[in-house]
């Protein structure tokens, strides 16, 4: 839902979409590449981008990516979540480098949410600055990248506010952290989604269980 939303707003701003997304070895890697095969049909991009990476799983330590991890439905977690995926946007934003520098593109996207998210470290604002330093001292002189993001401030009602506000197909989005039919409704990331769907007064478009 963050990702779209980002991408709606970068095209609303008269930006072409270069889309790219990530099948790393999550629970609901197969359902989450089709809402990025859907949303992108939506966004009329120039390219598009899927990428494998088959060594979160091997790597473990998420209950996003080990099977042997169950994933939290308490809604109560101290600290950094199980959930976290070590270093995960960390290596998708050096991958987008990659691709931005090969394609010509003045910014990377990022849905990245702050205020009210699951406490992961890598969607740190400060962080992602550093990134973007990094980003650049380390691409072609005439590389100049900035990475944007759109909603780091945002609560999630405010996020479902503005996605209403745009048009964004919500229905296409998946959250869920563990199922790839209907949300589970109970996972942190199911949570926090339909927290932000009652404090915007809206009912979620998509079915759970």
């Amino acid at each position: 839902m963050d990702s779209t939303l980002s991408s709606f707003i970068t095209k609303n701003m008269g930006y072409d979409i270069v889309a790219l997304h990530f099948s790393y070895g999550q629970r609901t890697q197969k359902r989450e590449l089709q809402a990025f095969r859907d949303i992108t049909s939506k966004l009329n991009c120039i390219n598009s981008y899927e990428i494998d990476l088959d060594f979160f799983a091997q790597i473990g330590a998420s209950a996003l990516t080990d099977n042997s991890i169950e994933v939290p439905i308490s809604g109560i977690e101290e600290g950094v979540p199980i959930t976290y995926v070590p270093f995960r946007n960390g290596i998708f934003l050096s991958i987008a480098s990659a691709i931005a520098e090969k394609e010509g593109a003045k910014l990377i996207v990022i849905g990245v949410v702050q205020e009210d998210s699951s406490g992961y470290p890598d969607c740190r604002e400060s962080y992602i600055k550093d990134m973007q330093k990094a980003i650049n001292s380390g691409t072609k002189d005439e590389t100049k990248i900035e990475i944007f993001m759109p909603l780091v401030h945002l609560s999630k009602a405010q996020i479902v506010s503005k996605a209403l506000e745009l048009n964004v197909p919500l229905e296409l989005t998946w959250s869920c952290y563990q199922n790839e039919d209907k949300a589970c409704g109970v996972c942190d990331s199911c949570r926090l989604r339909l927290r932000g769907f009652k404090k915007a007064g809206v009912k979620d478009p998509i079915l759970y269980n």
